[in-house]
């Protein structure tokens, strides 16, 4: 089922985000089939739980859509259920970023070039992951999203400055989208 996205201003989004009760793996795995249709719908590259107002620690990346530009992504798609850094790089990489919960922004962000992961994927089978280039890009992005961050919480001061009025009316609701989105 697709399920509204909800935008930059809404308090789940906030939230650090609980972990998935991996005893409920029906839930958890109805929860993934939602964000699965819901990414492909919005043609994502990344969905976290929250951002479907879920405050749980649930994401999926999926970069094949990339493919153009990033071959390396050719059969990258990946869902990560309760994923905790264990390792990141101190080299760090600066990347153009937009969200699905905040349309039409775009900004330079910088995150470490490199990180390993782990997290139990959607067989619920336990896995330890490094992610470098833009698939540790994609990952750091949603990574965020389950501790209440966002990525316009990590750009220049000066920039912020200048999307402030943008993010203000997205809070408002006052924001287009290809998408259904909801504010809460």
């Amino acid at each position: 089922m697709k399920l509204p996205i909800y935008l930059y201003g809404s308090e789940v989004l906030r939230e650090q985000a609980a972990e998935a009760d991996m005893d409920k793996k029906e839930e958890i795995s109805a929860l993934v089939a939602d964000m699965e249709e819901t990414l492909a719908s919005a043609d994502g590259c990344g969905l976290a739980a929250p951002q479907v107002g879920v405050s749980k620690r649930v994401i999926i990346v999926d970069g094949r859509e990339l493919v153009d530009t990033y071959p390396y992504l050719k059969d990258f798609k990946r869902v990560m259920i309760n994923p905790v850094v264990t390792e990141e790089s101190g080299e760090t990489a600066d990347y153009s970023e937009g969200c699905l919960s905040v349309p039409g922004i775009y900004a330079e962000v910088r995150r470490p070039a490199k990180i390993k992961v782990e997290y139990f994927n959607e067989k619920f089978e336990k896995v330890a992951e490094e992610f470098d280039k833009f698939a540790c890009r994609m990952v750091q992005h949603e990574l965020d999203h389950l501790d209440g961050k966002m990525f316009v919480d990590r750009v220049a001061p000066i920039r912020r400055k200048m999307i402030s009025k943008k993010l203000t009316n997205i809070s408002r609701g006052k924001v287009s989208a290809r998408y259904k989105t909801k504010l809460d």
